[in-house]
């Protein structure tokens, strides 16, 4: 129980509050058997870890490079210490090979820390795979693919999916296509 429980901390290193708090609740009951000082130091962790998520969404708003450099060092510090917590040290240090990846942010503050929006999206995949309980045919899984795209597409735009394939099946065109819209709202945006 204690290594799934660590998995599921080293796969939700650097996601929202709400589910780093979830996390830390279901840590807390399940893990009743543990020393003191394994709770204690598990504690500590996600203090320092949550600590420091907060100190680059903050950094977010207001990038620089004095902060970036500090957030830098401070990385060292939460995912390069020892708790005297075996198993939840050798989680932590897993952590520390992926410091390149984790600090993108501090070179392009515009990308978000986490890839919940990605892991939703194919949530929405499986779901409706479930719900609909599979396709006969490739082209059948081809649309069903492109439809659901469009409607994910149109929402994240503000677009009114029904009325947008409306629109296009009945080929008035009044509504400008999705594609000129991301185009639009992406212009003017740093390449980096």
């Amino acid at each position: 129980m204690v290594t799934i429980l660590l998995h599921l901390l080293d796969s939700c290193l650097h996601r929202n509050d709400t589910l780093r708090k979830r996390l830390l609740l279901s840590f807390q009951r399940k893990l009743e058997s543990l020393s003191l000082n394994h709770k204690n130091n598990l504690a500590m962790f996600f203090q320092d870890d949550t600590g420091y998520y907060k100190k680059l969404l903050r950094y977010k708003e207001t990038p620089s490079e004095e902060v970036a450099k500090g957030l830098d060092e401070d990385f060292d510090k939460v995912f390069w210490q020892q708790t005297g917590y075996r198993e939840l040290d050798e989680r932590i240090l897993k952590t520390f090979p992926k410091k390149e990846e984790m600090l993108k942010v501090l070179k392009y503050p515009e990308i978000p820390l986490h890839n919940n929006g990605t892991e939703l999206e194919a949530r929405v995949q499986v779901r409706y795979r479930d719900v609909s309980l599979q396709t006969k045919t490739d082209e059948g899984t081809k649309a069903k693919d492109s439809f659901l795209s469009v409607i994910r597409t149109a929402k994240k735009l503000g677009v009114n999916a029904y009325r947008y394939i409306s629109d296009r099946i009945s080929r008035q065109f009044k509504m400008p296509a999705l594609s000129d819209i991301i185009r639009s709202k992406t212009e003017g945006l740093s390449t980096g």
